[in-house]
């Protein structure tokens, strides 16, 4: 029986980050075709709270999200963070700590498919705005 995972959401959210950052690079290297600037450019897109914060919301909206799932992000959203970035809102920031939390928990879980895909569907939500 799989060990169940006893980080905080912060600790979580440190992990996740990381792992998001990792699983939106393999993403835009299959996707986008350049220069390495090109693909830096891209990623860091993808990897900005403004962006995470609307990638958690499409998940949300749209109930992609199972309620262990949910409840990891919720955590992490409301996990008390030392401090805030200039570059978005509180609330952004929140759900994109919330985000990275469930990344982190999702793959402590070794559950990496699930990871792959739920920000291929909010990246693909958040391009579809886009365009």
């Amino acid at each position: 029986m799989a060990q169940k995972v006893t980080c905080s959401s912060l600790q979580l959210a440190f992990l996740g980050d990381a792992v998001y950052e990792l699983f939106v690079r393999e993403l835009v290297i299959k996707t986008v075709t350049g220069h390495v600037d090109k693909l830096n450019k891209q990623s860091t897109l993808y990897s900005m709270a403004v962006t995470q914060a609307k990638i958690a919301d499409y998940l949300i909206k749209e109930e992609i999200l199972s309620e262990e799932e949910l409840s990891v992000f919720k955590r992490g959203r409301n996990a008390k963070s030392a401090s805030l970035p200039k570059s978005c809102s509180p609330a952004e920031y929140r759900k994109a700590t919330g985000l990275e939390a469930l990344m982190g928990y999702l793959f402590l879980e070794d559950q990496k498919e699930r990871i792959k895909e739920l920000l291929e569907y909010g990246i693909r939500a958040l391009n579809n705005q886009m365009n």
